[in-house]
């Protein structure tokens, strides 16, 4: 269905106010291809929830939003099997699956989005990631109308990285995710704040509850506050280092990685920058999670791009570490790369 509202604001959680010279609605695969089709020498760009993404101007071409629906569940003595549409909300995705008492998602509760959008940032949050999960992402063709499965392994999952983000980003939109969730269930308590509870959190729906409320006293709501939920990665700096930082903080967060690396949390990064509740031109850094940048009511991309451009600075100024946008950035054309914009 294509509407003749351009206005993008309702559908960026930025709540940025750009446009698009077409917005399409796709509840269908041929939705898809027919508007590809008409749309081969313009621009042209799918969303899920706009729940990560920055546009940097209006949109000179044509946004779709993916809205395929459905789900099936199969089981066996080992695992439930899960097809997702990817149109389907992520988090709503997820409560079903823990009411169902389908563990393994749980730890992933309240991320915005939706599912098709999961694996090309390979999400993750609180010890779990999208690739602990997912057995197969199904992906249309447009060119082709043609339908592939890829496996958890062709899919190149890494630190909020996939091949969606690569070779199969222009042309190509996810239509469905499937899902391997073991009944053989252990609680992933590995993220602090999880194991650190006076009780023990020993169900999914504890686990779900318990990240609910962290989120929710931690992230603004984008309904409320003008949002795009994480904007910069956790960097992942050597182990030499970290040691150096700890020397200083030694109480800083790290996490192990493997060989001779450690993650580092961003938002402590630009807490101990200082920047934590910081404003400027009707952008922020929000309050409680220093990770998240904020729309104070009136920002304009510029206004955005500026205060990211202020954080990323002022952290490698204290700790000579550069941030990298989570967020995506999307430019007239289409998307573009956020170091360079920020640099």
């Amino acid at each position: 269905m294509t509407c003749s509202q351009t206005s993008l604001k309702s559908l960026n959680t930025f709540g940025l106010s750009v446009s698009a010279e077409r917005i399409v609605y796709a509840h269908n695969t041929e939705t898809l291809i027919e508007s590809w089709q008409a749309n081969q020498n313009k621009p042209w760009l799918l969303i899920g929830g706009g729940s990560n993404m920055l546009f940097l101007d209006d949109f000179d071409g044509t946004v779709v939003v993916n809205q395929l629906k459905g789900m099936s569940i199969e089981q066996n003595q080992e695992e439930w099997l899960i097809h997702c549409a990817a149109g389907e909300n992520w988090h709503e995705f997820v409560a079903l699956t823990v009411k169902e008492g389908m563990a393994g998602l749980e730890n992933l509760a309240l991320i915005p989005g939706t599912v098709g959008s999961a694996p090309i940032q390979n999400i993750g949050a609180y010890g779990v990631e999208l690739k602990d999960v997912c057995a197969y992402v199904d992906i249309l063709d447009l060119n082709r109308n043609k339908t592939m499965r890829l496996t958890n392994k062709e899919c190149l999952f890494g630190y909020r990285e996939s091949i969606f983000k690569h070779q199969y980003q222009q042309g190509y939109v996810i239509t469905a995710v499937g899902f391997s969730l073991t009944k053989h269930w252990q609680p992933n308590l590995s993220y602090g704040p999880l194991n650190s509870t006076e009780t023990p959190l020993l169900t999914p729906q504890a686990i779900f509850d318990k990240v609910c409320e962290i989120r929710r006293s931690k992230l603004p709501d984008p309904a409320k506050i003008g949002n795009a939920g994480s904007f910069f990665k956790n960097p992942i700096i050597s182990t030499q280092d970290a040691e150096a930082i700890k020397r200083h903080y030694p109480n800083a967060p790290f996490y192990p990685q493997c060989g001779n690396l450690v993650k580092v949390a961003a938002g402590w990064l630009i807490d101990q920058a200082g920047l934590k509740g910081y404003k400027a031109d009707h952008a922020g850094v929000h309050p409680q999670q220093a990770l998240v940048l904020i729309n104070l009511g009136d920002a304009q991309p510029e206004d955005l791009v500026s205060m990211a451009k202020h954080v990323r600075d002022t952290v490698f100024n204290k700790f000579a570490i550069w941030l990298e946008p989570e967020v995506r950035f999307i430019g007239r054309q289409g998307e573009v790369n956020a170091v360079e914009t920020l640099s």
